[in-house]
């Protein structure tokens, strides 16, 4: 998607004041609710996880149920005031918003039982098959439109998760996971998006898959899509690429460790650096041993916290490319216009709660700034699905997209092990002590 930046008078005078931008309102959000969870308010976050239908009860419990209705309360509060700023119709909002959080609720119990989590199924997929099945039976209704407001949840929620990306944790990985995280993150996500480019995929969607094959799957895909100002029907595609393709490799690894012979560590190494979520790292590590499992979070971590820098790095090369070779260069003001504010308060948050804050109270409410970042992120899947049909993400492309990602993916498989061996295998290095 090109962008033009030369803007007429007339529209800079509709342009609404920089307090009353979607962009902005997301980061007050965020920013205020990581202060209310600071100083005063720390709510009991609802539980998903269940096992069978008997233990579904527990879910559906009421002190559960009220948990997740005095969340979703604040959720609420919070983005009926932000509509109000941005002038939109609160009354039809307010039910509206109601109608997604349960939505979102309802994704998070169905990713929240135990095989489906083993299998590495998130709460996204989940929200964006609810929002789809809903847009392709019934329609959405009126009075659910207003309330579909994508860009708002995912910016408010990469606010959150800014205060989660912890630099301890890169410095706690070691030179070895740094070195390690560092590589794969820069090799593989020029290697994604050459790949995107030589199969004529679009930039703004070889962006996205590149960032999402090479640091951490769907959290870099938002970021990605985020700092880009993307389509989210090319991050639901993304996202559903993701998910889809972490299945079968989350049974291919722990079997080709076994397989192949490959050292405890190395193989925590390349399953840390390749599987996209900390979670289906932890369980394909737990297959191997301990200290596979352990060696592959290290890995984890350093590429979890490149996502900043990642956000941060795309936010200022998209805004600063040009649009054509006829095309103005943007002004200082036209960057700054342009470039999406929400990664300042990504990074900001990632920084105090790094560098300024107590690292046991950091500790201590990391658990709560993870839900509440989950149900932004599950409010934005359930509106791509309210706003996109089926037909456009099979169609995407004629499946080049699908060709580039397993392509990259398949890359990032070789490449990590090749490094894993390198680093964590005595070949360059003692081996490391990690128990």
């Amino acid at each position: 998607m090109r962008h033009d930046f030369r803007v007429s008078t007339s529209q800079r005078q509709e342009t609404p004041a920089w307090w009353r931008t979607e962009d902005w309102l997301a980061v007050f959000t965020g920013i205020l609710m990581l202060v209310a969870v600071l100083v005063f308010w720390r709510p009991v976050m609802p539980a998903f996880k269940w096992t069978t239908t008997a233990s579904l009860g527990t879910v559906f419990s009421s002190s559960n149920t009220f948990a997740t209705f005095a969340v979703g309360g604040v959720f609420l509060a919070l983005s009926t005031v932000a509509m109000g700023f941005m002038r939109s119709n609160v009354g039809r909002f307010v039910p509206g918003f109601v109608g997604v959080f349960v939505l979102a609720w309802v994704a998070q119990i169905m990713a929240g039982q135990t095989t489906i989590q083993a299998w590495g199924l998130e709460y996204v997929i989940f929200g964006l098959i609810l929002g789809l099945l809903i847009n392709h039976t019934v329609g959405v209704p009126d009075w659910l439109r207003e309330a579909v407001r994508t860009e708002y949840y995912i910016k408010s929620g990469l606010v959150i998760l800014g205060a989660t990306i912890l630099f301890q944790e890169l410095l706690q990985a070691g030179a070895l996971g740094l070195a390690q995280g560092a590589m794969v993150v820069s090799v593989v996500w020029y290697a994604a998006y050459w790949l995107s480019r030589k199969l004529r995929v679009d930039e703004e969607l070889g962006v996205m898959m590149a960032t999402a094959v090479s640091i951490c799957g769907v959290s870099a895909a938002i970021a990605a899509c985020g700092a880009i100002q993307g389509d989210r029907k090319k991050l639901s595609y993304v996202t559903s690429l993701v998910l889809i393709v972490a299945v079968p490799m989350m049974v291919f690894m722990p079997w080709a460790v076994k397989a192949w012979h490959i050292p405890e560590l190395v193989a925590g190494a390349w399953m840390g650096g390749t599987l996209d979520t900390s979670g289906s790292v932890v369980a394909a590590g737990q297959q191997i041993s301990e200290a596979a499992m352990k060696t592959g979070v290290i890995v984890k971590f350093s590429q979890n916290v490149l996502i900043g820098v990642a956000a941060f790095v795309l936010s200022l090369w998209w805004t600063m490319r040009s649009s054509g070779a006829n095309a103005e260069k943007p002004t200082a003001r036209v960057i700054w216009e342009r470039f999406p504010k929400f990664v300042l308060g990504f990074m900001g948050a990632s920084l105090v709660f790094s560098f300024v804050l107590d690292p046991a109270l950091v500790k201590t409410i990391k658990p709560t700034l993870n839900g509440l970042r989950n149900f932004w992120f599950a409010l934005a899947f359930v509106s791509i699905g309210l706003e996109t049909h089926f037909g456009d993400l099979i169609r995407m492309d004629q499946g080049r997209p699908a060709m580039a990602f397993t392509g990259a993916q398949a890359f990032n498989v070789v490449w990590t092990l090749l490094l894993a061996w390198l680093l964590f295998g005595g070949v360059l290095f003692a081996v490391p002590v990690i128990r």
